[in-house]
This record gives C-alpha cells, sequence and structure tokens, in this order.
C-alpha cells in the first residue's frame, strides 16, 4: 500500500505475517514484526510501509458493512490515484 487513506465505512486490522513494517495511523508511527498487529478506526488517516530489504506479508481483515472501493478517500498516492 503506498499512500494515505482512510475509509468511512469499514475499520480494518492488519496483522504481520512476515517481515517487519511501519503503520502510519494518523500522524503516529507504529513499528511492527512478525506476530503483532494494529487496529485502524473507521475514519484514521492510515498507511503501511517497509522500512528494510525483507518482503512483508500481512493479512488486512476487514470490518463493517460496506467494502465497496469508492470507500476509500485517498489523501496521498505514490502511484496517482488520487
Amino acid at each position: 500500500m503506498a499512500g494515505r487513506e482512510s475509509h468511512r465505512k469499514r475499520s480494518e486490522h492488519w496483522h504481520i505475517v512476515s517481515g517487519n513494517a511501519v503503520a502510519t495511523l494518523d500522524d503516529q508511527d507504529i513499528p511492527l514484526k512478525r506476530g503483532e498487529s494494529v487496529d485502524i478506526l473507521c475514519g484514521g488517516v492510515h498507511r503501511i510501509e517497509n522500512p528494510g530489504q525483507e518482503e512483508v506479508v500481512f493479512i488486512e481483515v476487514q470490518q463493517g458493512d460496506y467494502f465497496g472501493e469508492d470507500d476509500i478517500e485517498r489523501l496521498e498516492d505514490d502511484f496517482g490515484r488520487v
């Protein structure tokens, strides 16, 4: 995932399966390693990045009543999807 985004109708739970990541939630950087998780509430501005060379694998569980792509509010996007 590249860029900052939020959702109005769903929350997310990210669980790191392998590697080391940095999740940014609002303006807080949260280092995560294998076995650790972070919860992102509805409206939370978030992104995840890989600060190292090892591949990061994580599971994203979405919770809510709507999961459409039009619920993504992109605030920044490294791929020009804003």
